[in-house]
């Protein structure tokens, strides 16, 4: 009867951290914030030849795991506010002193659409006068599966 117990407590405790994983690994809107364009791994292929600026704005240390080939690290971080697209941009932290003037096109991007620091980071941009923003959504996991050079 122990043993019972002890598997349906197990069980449970599982069943529990499965829904707990599943509600914190929230996905990011599937449309593009306004003032933004949602792009695909081709159209950042033909951005980037067109002298746009790739922005990884994930953390410095997953930038020197990996990046798309001329990318700059322009980490969202630390990022304290909620996963949710009516955050609240003044609890996190993004410098964009690294980027260019307001003309410029800067494509963002992280971890695909369960990481939020892109998309965050492409509301600030825009709510900023950054007028040609980019958000490749499904980000560096993407680009490597489809082999585009890294660096």
């Amino acid at each position: 009867m122990q043993a019972i117990k002890h598997l349906l407590f197990t069980l449970a405790g599982f069943c529990f951290m499965t829904v707990t994983s599943a509600a914190l690994a929230q996905e990011t809107p599937a449309a593009a914030p306004a003032g933004v364009t949602m792009v695909e791994a081709k159209e950042v292929v033909e951005l980037q030849k067109q002298g746009a600026i790739l922005v990884d704005t994930r953390k410095a240390s997953e930038f020197g795991e990996g990046t798309l080939k001329g990318a700059i690290s322009v980490p969202y971080d630390p990022e304290k506010s909620a996963k949710d697209a009516h955050f609240d941009p003044a609890q996190d932290k993004f410098n964009m002193a690294k980027l260019p003037d307001k003309n410029a096109r800067i494509v963002v991007f992280c971890n695909s659409g369960t990481c939020w620091k892109s998309y965050k980071s492409a509301v600030v941009l825009a709510k900023n006068g950054y007028k040609n923003v980019y958000w490749y959504r499904n980000g560096f996991p993407d680009w490597k599966a489809r082999k585009l050079p890294i660096d």
